[in-house]
């Protein structure tokens, strides 16, 4: 009897972990325009609360294998969100900038905007319904 609880409680723990890792939806980051191999790549998937205001909702730094990095964003419920992207070559964990105020180090953002000023919300948000996405960012 004890036997057959234990793996009662087993089963229903197992279907309760899966049941949690399978709530919301995937999304797939690649990039295959990296400058070189140095460093790391850090994407990074924001709200608008979070958007240029410190780390993500979700955070994941990647080696750079041949210019190309991927990343997965797992158990996204739905809304509105964007990506900001680091090519960290240092890896001092922070993005470096000339004396002008200038970046040294590439970023990128989803719906690959180039801008002459800070990244905005607005022109990189996309929306997160009932199906998985793939993204392709570009430096």
């Amino acid at each position: 009897m004890k036997t057959l609880i234990k793996l009662i409680v087993f089963v229903l723990c197992t279907t309760f972990a899966n049941a949690q890792d399978n709530n919301g939806q995937t999304i797939t980051v690649s990039i295959d325009n990296v400058l070189n191999n140095k460093g790391k790549v850090v994407i990074s998937l924001h709200t608008t609360e979070t958007f240029m205001k410190g780390p993500g909702v979700q955070n994941v730094e990647t080696k750079i294998k041949d210019g190309k990095v991927s990343a997965i964003f797992k158990n996204i419920e739905p809304g509105e969100y964007a990506i900001l992207v680091l090519h960290d070559e240092n890896e001092n964990n922070r993005m470096d900038f000339e004396l002008n105020g200038m970046p040294k180090e590439n970023f990128a953002t989803s719906n690959n905007i180039m801008s002459f000023g800070p990244p905005q919300f607005g022109e990189s948000k996309f929306e997160i319904k009932s199906e998985d996405i793939n993204l392709k960012i570009r430096f």
